[in-house]
Protein backbone atom coordinates (compact mmCIF):
# COMPACT_ATOMS: atom_id res chain seq x y z
CA UNK A 1 0.00 0.00 0.00
CA UNK A 2 1.31 2.99 -1.12
CA UNK A 3 1.69 6.39 1.76
CA UNK A 4 0.05 9.45 1.31
CA UNK A 5 3.19 12.28 1.24
CA UNK A 6 1.14 13.50 4.51
CA UNK A 7 1.76 10.51 6.19
CA UNK A 8 5.22 10.41 5.25
CA UNK A 9 5.99 13.79 6.84
CA UNK A 10 3.85 13.16 10.02
CA UNK A 11 6.18 10.13 10.54
CA UNK A 12 9.89 12.17 9.95
CA UNK A 13 8.20 14.60 12.17
CA UNK A 14 7.50 11.88 15.46
CA UNK A 15 11.29 10.57 14.42
CA UNK A 16 12.29 13.87 14.82
CA UNK A 17 10.94 15.31 17.94
CA UNK A 18 10.68 12.15 19.54
CA UNK A 19 12.42 12.53 22.94
CA UNK A 20 14.04 9.74 24.89
CA UNK A 21 12.19 10.32 28.41
CA UNK A 22 8.74 12.08 29.25
CA UNK A 23 6.71 12.47 32.17
CA UNK A 24 3.30 10.42 32.25
CA UNK A 25 1.75 13.87 33.91
CA UNK A 26 -1.63 11.79 34.96
CA UNK A 27 0.22 9.76 37.54
CA UNK A 28 2.06 12.55 38.82
CA UNK A 29 -0.86 14.13 39.47
CA UNK A 30 -2.41 11.14 41.55
CA UNK A 31 0.88 10.97 43.40
CA UNK A 32 0.46 14.75 43.97
CA UNK A 33 -2.83 14.03 44.95
CA UNK A 34 -2.34 11.23 47.23
CA UNK A 35 0.67 13.21 48.94
CA UNK A 36 -1.89 16.39 49.68
CA UNK A 37 -4.40 13.99 51.55
CA UNK A 38 -2.03 12.09 53.41
CA UNK A 39 -0.67 15.81 54.54
CA UNK A 40 -4.10 17.01 55.29
CA UNK A 41 -4.95 14.08 57.66
CA UNK A 42 -1.38 13.74 58.75
CA UNK A 43 -1.97 17.44 59.91
CA UNK A 44 -4.82 17.15 61.66
CA UNK A 45 -3.64 13.97 64.09
CA UNK A 46 -1.19 17.37 65.71
CA UNK A 47 -2.05 17.86 69.53
CA UNK A 48 -1.15 21.43 69.33
CA UNK A 49 -3.27 24.87 71.27
CA UNK A 50 -4.65 27.34 68.92
CA UNK A 51 -2.35 30.50 69.54
CA UNK A 52 -3.56 33.74 70.01
CA UNK A 53 -1.33 36.77 69.67
CA UNK A 54 -2.47 38.60 73.19
CA UNK A 55 -1.80 36.11 75.29
CA UNK A 56 1.63 35.39 76.38
CA UNK A 57 2.02 31.99 78.15
CA UNK A 58 4.44 31.05 81.61
CA UNK A 59 6.89 29.09 80.73
CA UNK A 60 7.69 25.17 82.36
CA UNK A 61 9.49 22.44 81.88
CA UNK A 62 6.85 19.41 81.49
CA UNK A 63 7.74 15.75 79.25
CA UNK A 64 4.11 15.00 79.19
CA UNK A 65 2.54 15.66 75.76
CA UNK A 66 -0.98 17.44 76.16
CA UNK A 67 -4.41 15.99 75.31
CA UNK A 68 -7.49 17.10 73.30
CA UNK A 69 -9.25 19.04 75.61
CA UNK A 70 -11.41 21.92 75.47
CA UNK A 71 -9.55 25.02 75.75
CA UNK A 72 -10.50 27.89 77.97
CA UNK A 73 -8.46 30.67 76.75
CA UNK A 74 -8.34 34.19 79.25
CA UNK A 75 -6.52 37.17 77.79
CA UNK A 76 -6.61 40.50 80.08
CA UNK A 77 -9.95 41.98 78.35
CA UNK A 78 -11.75 38.23 77.93
CA UNK A 79 -12.77 34.54 78.61
CA UNK A 80 -13.15 32.73 75.53
CA UNK A 81 -14.37 28.96 75.32
CA UNK A 82 -12.96 27.40 71.66
CA UNK A 83 -12.81 30.14 69.97
CA UNK A 84 -16.15 31.91 70.92
CA UNK A 85 -15.83 34.67 73.75
CA UNK A 86 -18.03 33.70 76.86
CA UNK A 87 -17.53 36.83 79.60
CA UNK A 88 -15.36 39.86 80.17
CA UNK A 89 -12.72 39.15 82.25
CA UNK A 90 -13.38 42.31 84.10
CA UNK A 91 -16.77 41.34 84.59
CA UNK A 92 -15.88 37.71 85.99
CA UNK A 93 -13.62 39.74 88.36
CA UNK A 94 -15.73 41.88 89.92
CA UNK A 95 -18.18 39.16 90.47
CA UNK A 96 -18.34 38.44 94.14
CA UNK A 97 -19.24 34.77 93.31
CA UNK A 98 -16.67 31.85 93.73
CA UNK A 99 -17.91 30.65 89.98
CA UNK A 100 -18.40 32.30 86.86
CA UNK A 101 -22.27 31.98 86.11
CA UNK A 102 -21.62 32.28 81.60
CA UNK A 103 -18.89 30.01 81.88
CA UNK A 104 -20.32 27.29 83.67
CA UNK A 105 -23.48 27.46 81.44
CA UNK A 106 -21.22 27.11 78.16
CA UNK A 107 -19.08 24.67 79.99
CA UNK A 108 -21.73 22.51 80.80
CA UNK A 109 -23.19 22.61 77.01
CA UNK A 110 -19.52 21.23 76.15
CA UNK A 111 -20.14 18.79 78.29
CA UNK A 112 -23.83 17.51 76.80
CA UNK A 113 -21.90 17.92 73.28
CA UNK A 114 -19.04 15.39 74.38
CA UNK A 115 -22.06 12.93 76.22
CA UNK A 116 -23.28 12.49 72.97
CA UNK A 117 -20.57 11.55 71.49
CA UNK A 118 -18.72 9.50 73.95
CA UNK A 119 -20.84 6.63 74.81
CA UNK A 120 -18.43 4.79 77.51
CA UNK A 121 -18.83 6.50 81.23
CA UNK A 122 -15.27 5.91 82.47
CA UNK A 123 -14.33 8.32 79.06
CA UNK A 124 -16.95 11.06 80.51
CA UNK A 125 -15.80 10.96 84.34
CA UNK A 126 -12.17 12.14 82.64
CA UNK A 127 -13.04 14.71 80.92
CA UNK A 128 -10.67 17.23 80.61
CA UNK A 129 -10.61 20.97 80.34
CA UNK A 130 -6.79 23.43 79.09
CA UNK A 131 -7.10 27.01 80.32
CA UNK A 132 -4.33 29.06 78.26
CA UNK A 133 -4.01 31.98 80.58
CA UNK A 134 -1.79 35.24 79.74
CA UNK A 135 0.97 35.12 82.21
CA UNK A 136 -0.38 38.94 83.55
CA UNK A 137 -3.92 37.64 84.28
CA UNK A 138 -4.85 38.13 88.40
CA UNK A 139 -4.42 34.72 89.98
CA UNK A 140 -8.09 35.36 91.69
CA UNK A 141 -9.42 35.36 87.91
CA UNK A 142 -7.47 32.14 87.02
CA UNK A 143 -8.74 30.59 90.88
CA UNK A 144 -13.02 31.35 89.91
CA UNK A 145 -12.11 29.86 85.93
CA UNK A 146 -10.66 26.87 87.95
CA UNK A 147 -13.65 26.45 90.36
CA UNK A 148 -16.03 26.88 87.86
CA UNK A 149 -14.22 23.94 85.59
CA UNK A 150 -14.42 21.74 88.67
CA UNK A 151 -18.16 22.28 89.43
CA UNK A 152 -19.21 20.95 86.23
CA UNK A 153 -17.64 17.36 84.60
CA UNK A 154 -14.44 19.07 83.81
CA UNK A 155 -12.52 17.78 86.53
CA UNK A 156 -9.11 17.46 84.88
CA UNK A 157 -7.56 21.27 84.78
CA UNK A 158 -4.51 21.92 82.41
CA UNK A 159 -2.48 24.84 82.57
CA UNK A 160 -1.06 25.85 79.13
CA UNK A 161 2.44 26.76 79.38
CA UNK A 162 5.49 27.23 76.74
CA UNK A 163 7.89 24.85 77.34
CA UNK A 164 11.38 25.64 77.72
CA UNK A 165 14.89 23.31 78.79
CA UNK A 166 15.34 22.06 81.88
CA UNK A 167 17.99 23.87 83.55
CA UNK A 168 21.98 21.99 83.64
CA UNK A 169 22.49 20.40 86.71
CA UNK A 170 25.57 21.67 88.36
CA UNK A 171 26.11 24.78 86.16
CA UNK A 172 29.28 26.51 86.16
Amino acid sequence: MKESSRTRRMQRHHKRNKSPASLNMVSLMDIFTILVFFLLVSSTDQESLPSMKEIKLPEATSEQKIKTNIVILVSKDRIMIQGREVVKASTALRDKRSVIPKLLTELNREAEKKTKKVRDAKKVKKRGVTIMGDREIPYVLLKKIMLTCASTEFTNISLAVLTKEPAAEGGS
